[in-house]
């Protein structure tokens, strides 16, 4: 009787993305507001906190695999450059939220977020919606949508790990919720040595970070509450680049110093048909390039976003509705050369219906931008039950991106850009509750982008020509045989295409999006209570480069895990990533990490 207890505790941790807790999952990446995924025909996978904990450790890009469309790129170690790809769209056209804050870099030339700056300790919940979704969102949302949770906790959660490459890993997390108070407060600090970053070098490049993320809520009645949330990450990496005289990629002395902090202040109402979500919403991200490559000339760039924003739902009837909302975004740039500055101000409407079996909406958004003047983009999404636990969904979703501060004021930049623009299309069906015993999901999926921005090497300056063409299927399973076995299996056939007409890359594979990607997943509940648990990735080949002559070879990784729970309180874990020491590249020229070994402990009071 005590070992099925302890059995049973244990897969409170285990959680496969399509197998989610009891009851309908929640998102807000679909209308801004909390919406079961039940009720929405868009393609949105979510992963909670005990899944996070279950992969163990600081890399958010091995939970991210996880997801169905995604695909990774990783600049060298720890803290190098992460870009996440969704469904073959460029790692910039992914709309990022901490704590619904939008957080891309608004500094970067592409205008993209960088997931080595994110520890998974400080992350409880993960939400993808895939596929335009510029109508709730506005600009950067062309390939999907990405919200990250910070954590809350009630009482006091701590981690720590030690393992390969000198790398040392901490998280402290302090909360309380009460009826009228729900507050937290999470703190993580990582120390790595690292390993050489150029495939040819061999000094280690290392990488040092803490971060430290809060937020809360006030309930000033049942149906009024105050809400506010903050995040703060400093850190510093060491890089490769292209010393004289050769000025070929090798080791050499660079630092980057990243700054980023974000916030945001707001109040809910939640009525019997009206629903307000109102707040004003800032980030910031501070880079610092130092060192042999720099010399005496320094480069900063500064990027800043500030937001304000209402979210709104009318309930019509009982199963008519309408999703409304409206924002001002002031977007700000600053590099050694240029202080320039936009405006972007929007508004949004979608109506939607639901009934016993059918759940539709569809709406538009009005955007205008302060240069390039106004923008009209449309959605809609659809769901049926077909009995027998099936259930058909599919949507259309438009997306757009602005031109960067970068590509507009740099020394390459050009002030006539037009936005990017992109339309998406998907249909999938479902089988089974991701509650349940069994759950499987197929979709395929195409979008179409167009007025892509590019770099002109002849006449060094940015301007509108790409289209490009992402289509392909994706294949979820989950699976719970027995109360002590779960199994878990995500997969991704894409297609790219460059479609750029008499472009001289036209046909040609976007760069850097295998055909194949393959996440399998076990874990196992020992009659001890040992834990045991695996993660097979597959990844097909690709290319590095847009004129498709730098390959990039497919490559198989297996992650292997284990912890054992003693008591209610305190767990023992550890995990060898990259088990059989597979040698391969994300970027052509550096370095991945081989095999390596972490073992810790979490306490929970």
């Amino acid at each position: 009787m005590a070992t099925s207890a302890l059995v049973t505790s244990c897969f409170a941790f285990i959680a496969p993305a399509a197998a989610q807790e009891a009851g309908d999952p929640i998102t807000v990446t679909a209308t801004g507001l909390e919406l079961s995924v039940d009720n929405t025909g868009q393609a949105i996978s979510i992963i909670d906190l005990p899944e996070i904990e279950t992969v163990q450790g600081p890399d958010l890009s091995r939970v991210l695999r996880r997801l169905p469309g995604v695909a990774i790129s990783r600049n060298g170690p720890a803290g190098s450059f992460t870009g996440v790809r969704v469904r073959g769209a460029f790692s910039e056209q992914l709309l990022v939220l901490i704590d619904g804050v939008k957080v891309n870099d608004v500094a970067a030339p592409g205008g993209g977020f960088d997931f080595a700056n994110v520890l998974a300790g400080s992350v409880e919940r993960i939400e993808l919606l895939r596929g335009p979704n510029s109508v709730i969102w506005g600009s950067d949302a062309m390939g999907g949508v990405m919200n990250l949770t910070t954590r809350q906790v009630d009482g006091i959660s701590a981690s720590a790990e030690y393992g390969a490459f000198d790398t040392a890993y901490a998280t402290l997390a302090g909360g309380v919720v009460t009826d009228r108070v729900e507050a937290g407060l999470t703190g993580s600090w990582y120390d790595s040595d690292g390993f050489s970053a150029a495939s040819t070098g061999g000094e280690a490049d290392g990488f040092r970070q803490w971060q430290l993320a809060g937020r809360g809520r006030f309930h000033v009645s049942d149906a009024f509450s105050l809400t506010a949330n903050g995040r703060y990450a400093d850190g510093r990496l060491e890089q490769d680049g292209y010393p004289a005289p050769l000025y070929a990629f090798a080791d050499t002395d660079d630092l980057q110093d990243t700054e980023e902090y974000s916030g945001r202040i707001g109040a809910d109402y939640q009525g019997d048909r009206l629903t307000l979500r109102g707040g004003y919403a800032l980030s910031d991200t501070t880079r610092l390039y130092t060192g042999e490559s720099y010399g005496d000339f320094p480069y900063e760039t500064k990027g800043r976003l500030e937001r304000a924003e209402l979210f709104g739902r009318f309930g019509l009837t009982d199963s008519l509705g309408i999703d409304f909302g409206a924002d001002r975004e002031w977007y700000g740039f600053e590099d050694s050369g240029s202080d320039r500055s936009t405006t972007l101000t929007s508004g949004h409407g979608q109506l939607s219906w639901g009934g016993p079996a059918v759940t539709l909406a569809a709406g538009a958004r009005y955007d205008d931008h302060e240069l390039f003047g106004d923008e009209w983009t449309f959605g809609a999404n659809g769901a049926l039950e077909l009995g027998a636990q099936l259930r058909l969904r599919a949507s259309y979703g438009e997306g757009f991106k602005a031109p960067t501060l970068y590509q507009l004021y740099s020394f390459y930049g050009d002030e006539g850009l037009n936005p990017e623009r992109s339309k998406g299309y998907d249909v999938g069906i479902e089988k089974g509750r991701r509650d349940g015993m069994f759950f499987a999901a197929a979709t395929l999926f195409r979008r179409d982008s167009t007025d892509l921005i590019d770099f002109d090497l002849a006449n060094s300056v940015y301007y509108n020509i790409g289209r490009a063409r992402a289509q392909g299927a994706e294949l979820e399973l989950a699976a719970r045989p027995s109360q002590n076995l779960r199994l878990g299996l995500v997969y991704t056939y894409l297609e790219t295409e460059d479609r750029t007409a008499g472009g001289t890359y036209q046909g040609n594979n976007l760069n850097r999006r295998p055909d194949h990607a393959v996440t399998a997943m076990v874990d196992w509940a020992t009659p001890t209570g040992l834990m045991l648990g695996t993660d097979v990735r597959l990844v097909g080949d690709s290319y590095d480069d847009r004129g498709n002559f730098t390959r990039l070879d497919g490559f198989v990784t297996v992650d292997l895990r284990a912890s054992m729970p003693l008591g209610d309180r305190l767990e023992l874990f550890g995990r060898v990533e990259n088990l059989f020491d597979a040698g391969y590249q994300t970027v052509a020229g550096y370095n991945s990490s081989g095999a390596a070994a972490y073992g810790g402990a979490r306490v929970k009071i």
